[in-house]
């Protein structure tokens, strides 16, 4: 015994859209300059800070890197040896003594 022919399927139809939108967004780019790539935020004495800020003078980090403060930090990642030093692991580089906590 056959069984009857299967009706023709019936065409498939296109879809409503579904309301949705592409959100666009302002991309703000941060300059990144030669070196950016292994710079590092560093850990430097809170004085000192305030000091460079009003003179201009480098300041020294607990690891011993001399340089002009003018960078945002957030955008490095913290300096291994600073870390280390800052969490008594390490003597500071700087000069200072102990790790001024």
């Amino acid at each position: 015994m056959s069984s009857p022919p299967l009706p023709e399927p019936a065409p498939l139809s296109t879809p409503e859209p579904a309301g949705t939108t592409v959100l666009e967004r302002e991309r703000v780019e941060q300059p990144v300059e030669p070196g950016d790539h292994e710079r590092f935020a560093h850990y430097v004495r809170k004085e000192k800070i305030l000091e460079s800020a009003l003179s201009g003078d480098p300041v020294i980090a607990l690891c011993g890197k001399v340089w002009v403060p003018g960078r945002d930090p957030g955008k490095f990642p913290v300096c291994p040896m600073c870390k280390e030093i800052y969490d008594g692991l390490r003597d500071p580089q700087d000069g200072e003594g102990d790790s001024g906590k």
